[in-house]
């Protein structure tokens, strides 16, 4: 089976599937002609908007994935990954490149990796090259590419045309040959393919962006210092970042402000949002709060405003509707001050967390977030400690029993009354540390009437359970 399209002139054969290959039938063939050898050739029609597509979504997974850099390669049959600084996490290079393999293999792709220094390499490598994966050492980029076929080089037909009426077949005999006679022949563009494969010339990567951030720019003809035009040019640049955010249905949480000035030095303030907006009037109030802490020093050139943060938000609501939005959006207003002035981890409020982890059962969450309201039938401490601290001198028999005396914090207690124990597991399926870990809680009252709640690490009879000392965890009263 092949897939067949329309290049120039003619109808060619774009993909051919392993038979196919056999009988001597690849990509660039003239349909008419491939029929003439294999009158039972399957001949499908090719989709390349279909073949894109599925590239698309492979290289938002490889930014997900496995390197935050990535692109679909100029020739449309392939990805551009760049895996510097990414590849150690994945095991090193050799075993990225068959963890690769085995990906596309699960999904029905049948794939070839290579990992080279240099763009041109890699891509000629992958294509060219003897084996399924391939892994070019650091400066070795010309004796790999020199027994590969002048195709390799990424060059056009007129180039690929000449090469084979001059004998040229290997990228060896071109590296050999003198370059001033190569530029006259072939034209400027062989060289820089042929340096860039050998990494003499940089070639840009043109970086996959999986989303788009709301951003608006203003550049001045002259540069800018005054607090008046500072204010007009962050109104514009507001009004048109809330058309762009109605226009795709968001609204924002965090705002960028960001300076361009005259010696090259950024200036940015940020301010964030209780819930997402785009209403103009708010957002350039907050802003102006922290105005001032932007330094125009010789003058600015460019500003830009950039929602860094957005979520989804529906049509906004008339005013005076009988549903107490006026009252809700003055709280939220309230809240986006006081956020802007104090700092935004200054305004929060405490939200249950479905674990029987004590340490994970609360959570800080924004202050107009709706709390999870999991409450557990066994009774909690007042307050819980963000760590448990450790207990000394207990003496205790195991495995049920509760401490007769301890040492906390320096001072002696003496247990006057006692409940539990309460037995809480490890949670098995967030860390595999705690796959046998267990805790035995236990309410204590001491002879002053102060009541703590204290756990012992393990059952006191499995030794993998935990290594039986006490810690103080939070206090009752």
């Amino acid at each position: 089976m092949v897939t067949a399209g329309q290049v120039g002139n003619r109808i060619q054969i774009l993909a051919a599937d392993a038979v196919a290959m056999a009988k001597g039938l690849g990509p660039g063939m003239p349909l008419t002609h491939a029929r003439a050898l294999e009158p039972t050739l399957d001949v499908r029609d090719a989709e390349p908007a279909a073949d894109r597509a599925l590239l698309d979504r492979l290289t938002l997974f490889a930014v997900r994935r496995w390197t935050p850099t990535a692109m679909v390669d100029e020739t449309g049959d392939g990805l551009l990954m760049d895996v510097t600084g990414a590849a150690h996490l994945h095991g090193g290079e050799e075993t990225m490149a068959r963890r690769l393999v085995r990906f596309c293999g699960r999904i029905g792709l049948d794939a070839r990796v290579a990992i080279a220094g240099t763009i041109g390499a890699a891509h000629a490598l992958a294509r060219h090259g003897g084996d399924r994966i391939l892994v070019c050492d650091t400066h070795k980029e010309p004796q790999a590419l020199a027994p590969l076929p002048v195709a390799a080089l990424r060059l056009d037909e007129r180039q690929r045309g000449t090469a084979r009426r001059l004998g040229i077949d290997r990228i060896g005999d071109l590296l050999a040959m003198p370059r001033a006679p190569l530029a006259k022949r072939f034209g400027a563009s062989l060289l820089d393919r042929l340096d860039q494969a050998i990494g003499r010339l940089a070639e840009p990567f043109d970086v996959f962006v999986p989303y788009e951030v709301p951003e608006v720019e203003i550049r001045f003809a002259e540069p800018i210092g005054s607090a008046g035009s500072i204010a007009r040019a962050m109104g514009d640049l507001m009004e048109d970042l809330a058309d762009d955010l109605r226009m795709h249905g968001l609204g924002a949480r965090v705002v960028r402000f960001t300076c361009d000035r005259v010696d090259r030095e950024d200036q940015m303030i940020t301010v964030g949002m209780a819930r997402g907006t785009r209403d103009v009037r708010h957002v350039l109030r907050l802003l102006s709060m922290k105005v001032e802490e932007i330094e125009p020093g010789y003058g600015i050139d460019a500003m830009r405003l950039t929602a860094i943060r957005t979520e989804p938000l529906g049509p906004t609501a008339l005013e005076g509707d009988l549903g107490g939005g006026a009252r809700r959006r003055a709280i939220d207003d309230l809240v986006d001050r006081i956020a802007t002035r104090l700092g935004r981890t200054a305004a929060f409020r405490p939200s249950a967390v479905e674990s029987d982890v004590p340490e994970r059962s609360v959570a800080r969450i924004g202050p107009l977030q709706a709390a999870i309201d999991w409450s557990l039938p066994w009774p909690r401490p007042i307050r819980l400690l963000k760590r448990p601290e450790r207990v000394d001198g207990v003496m205790a028999l195991i495995p049920d029993e509760p401490p007769k005396r301890f040492v906390w914090r320096g001072e002696r207690h003496v247990v006057v009354r006692a409940d539990g124990p309460e037995r809480i597991t490890g949670e098995w399926w967030k860390r595999t540390a705690e796959a046998f870990a267990v805790r035995d809680y236990f309410q204590i009252e001491n002879e002053r009437g102060e009541r703590f709640w204290m756990f012992r690490r393990g059952d006191g009879e499995h030794e993998g359970t935990g290594d039986l000392s006490w810690w103080m965890h939070g206090f009752f009263a």
